[in-house]
């Protein structure tokens, strides 16, 4: 357990700090007592920019977690892989499929792209790929969930998506997972998009932890076209949990933010590109 845990934002659709940019994605940098993780890689090799400016040598991180397969968390991870070859990578098997989604009568393939996979592919022929169907120990204290189970009956994926090309067959994307790990003051729950569901995700964790205090949650919650409903046992689920600190980024969306604000006022910030959470 370390009691030192620090989280930069390294890529967010939005940006707090001089001279960095934002892109449609996400990217954390965590400090974890001399432990160092990166947890998703946005939509470009942005990050790499962001790090440098921000002090964040990712050429020496520890591990590099992939939240899901989704482009905009997976696009910088060929190039961080560049320039840390022995780095080992976290990812659930599903996560280099093909996915695709729809609105209206557009379709668009929204996976990680091709020569990402093969990066990837061949990352694994070297066993610097560990495929989490099952929660993983990334390192000491530091966990990886897996899939996560979808129990909550008001919580989905979060929009129309699909494995093929043709939106015959829902992705109900079993790559989704998150990162906890241990602090002196509970636990600290890292979320990619969520598309689980928080509820889902929070109750398969102090299951998997046995730990019912959840300190801090942090990241993407694909809360943007929520029910109200929704929103609501959202909160619930961190009253239940007695959740300290809040962070939104990514998916949240700024209404279901402002909403959870008022629920929880003084806990929540917001994880734009060169902010730090010292949790």
């Amino acid at each position: 357990m370390s009691e030192y845990v620090c989280i930069t934002t390294l890529v967010e659709d939005t940006v707090s700090g001089t001279g960095l940019s934002s892109e449609h994605g996400l990217s954390f940098w965590i400090e974890y007592g001399n432990q160092r993780v990166l947890f998703d890689t946005g939509q470009t090799c942005l990050l790499l920019k962001n790090a440098r400016i921000l002090g964040a040598d990712v050429a020496k991180a520890d591990a590099i977690v992939l939240s899901h397969g989704h482009y905009d968390h997976t696009g910088g991870l060929a190039a961080v892989l560049d320039i840390a070859p022995r780095v080992t990578v976290y990812a659930h098997p599903a996560a280099i499929r093909p996915k695709f989604s729809r609105k209206g009568t557009e379709t668009r393939a929204i996976g990680m792209s091709g020569s990402t996979r093969q990066v990837v592919l061949a990352h694994a022929q070297d066993e610097r790929v560990v495929w989490t169907e099952e929660p993983a120990e990334v390192m000491p204290g530091l966990f990886v969930t897996g899939r996560i189970p979808r129990i909550t009956d008001f919580e989905d994926v979060g929009g129309a998506f699909y494995v093929d090309e043709n939106c015959e067959t829902a992705d109900i994307l079993p790559d989704d997972q998150a990162m906890f790990f241990d602090t002196p003051r509970g636990l600290v729950v890292l979320l990619g998009c969520s598309h689980a569901g928080v509820v889902n995700t929070l109750d398969y964790i102090v299951k998997l932890s046995g730990d019912k205090h959840i300190d801090s949650v942090v990241g993407g919650m694909h809360l943007l076209n929520a029910s109200q409903d929704r929103i609501q046992r959202t909160v619930n689920a961190f009253s239940k949990y007695n959740v300290q600190n809040i962070g939104f980024g990514h998916c949240t969306g700024a209404n279901t933010a402002q909403g959870i604000r008022s629920a929880f006022p003084g806990r929540c910030f917001t994880c734009s590109t060169g902010s730090r959470a010292r949790l």
